[in-house]
């Protein structure tokens, strides 16, 4: 019954972060920190909630929004694909106006390269579940594009700056859910085979580290949940690296060393929770769901809602509340 009634509140507050244009702004449209802005990863796992409520209206009106991007900045791909990019603001940006479509443009680690593979991904997976997302032949077009932005960046050994928009390097989550997005979209249109090949070996030698820097990372479970494009051994080894290093009372630190929100010690990320949750689900492993599930009610806030990060060691979380992203994942953990 508590379930049922956080799963609908969630439900109508992940809505209210969608705009007219059909994206969705990563927290409330009125926040102050930047993240009324629209990201196209953060779209994508928003989407998935709208898939699990299935609302496919509003579902097929996001990813509709995020072909407009794209059209919107069709020139840029070109540019991309005719010579591979030597700036970051040469590469598809990360970030937009939600209700203008436009990228913003001052620096921002804007090379995130596993934005555009999670984009491929679900729209091929849509496509498996008889979800058509894309409308027409200037939608596919971009989709083919999209795959040869990927070639001529070189994905399996490009240095992006990674989910959580840090320091260049090359990221296993990022190599991952372009690999992902390449297999997953190959049914629709063309994609090279040695471009999957390259990127499974790079895969496979970055793992299990998230990068050189980073031992594990929070990040790693998107290999896991929603790409499933590691093997159980790799599997395993996520899990126990992200149970052992990174769970913490209020949430998931997203890696050792993390200045983002820092009080001293990392700040705790609400949305691995229902994260850890989803994927023992799937593994059929109920006895860590419900632990995880439980842990997810117990941050969520006064108003039902789960914020982005609690202060390491505190009961204070910031501003960003409700995280689009985290209310997404709750829904898809208990649906």
């Amino acid at each position: 019954m508590l379930k049922h009634i956080f799963k609908k509140v969630s439900e109508n507050k992940l809505k209210k972060l969608q705009h007219d244009s059909g994206l969705f702004s990563a927290s409330r449209k009125n926040v102050k920190t930047g993240y009324n802005a629209a990201w196209i990863r953060d779209n994508i796992y928003e989407a998935i909630g709208l898939e699990k409520t299935k609302d496919i209206k509003a579902l097929k009106k996001t990813y509709y929004a995020l072909f407009n991007i794209f059209l919107n900045h069709e020139w840029k791909i070109d540019y991309a694909i005719k010579k591979k990019p030597k700036y970051d603001f040469q590469y598809i940006h990360a970030r937009y106006n939600p209700k203008t479509l436009t990228e913003f443009q001052e620096p921002w680690g804007n090379k995130q390269n596993d934005a555009i593979g999670a984009f491929l991904f679900k729209v091929g997976d849509l496509y498996k579940k008889g979800i058509v997302v894309f409308r027409n032949h200037s939608d596919l077009r971009i989709l083919q594009k999209l795959v040869y932005y990927l070639a001529s960046i070189e994905y399996w050994h490009d240095k992006d700056n990674g989910i959580w928009e840090n320091e260049e390097e090359l990221h296993a989550s990022s190599v991952g859910a372009c690999l992902a997005g390449l297999k997953s979209i190959s049914p629709i249109v063309f994609v090279p085979q040695p471009l999957i090949k390259k990127g499974q070996e790079s895969l496979n030698k970055l793992l299990p580290r998230e990068s050189e820097s980073r031992e594990t990372d929070l990040a790693l479970l998107s290999l896991i949940y929603p790409y499933n494009i590691v093997s159980d051994t790799q599997k395993a080894q996520i899990l126990w690296d992200v149970e052992t290093k990174l769970v913490r009372k209020n949430g998931l630190i997203r890696y050792k060393g993390d200045w983002y929100y820092n009080n001293g010690k990392e700040a705790e990320w609400c949305f691995g929770f229902p994260w850890l949750a989803k994927i023992y689900k799937d593994l059929g492993n109920m006895e860590k769901y419900n632990h995880y599930i439980r842990k997810t009610h117990s941050v969520m806030n006064t108003k039902f809602e789960l914020p982005e990060l609690y202060y390491a060691h505190t009961d204070t979380h910031n501003e960003n509340s409700p995280l689009g992203w985290a209310i997404a994942m709750y829904i898809i953990a208990i649906s």
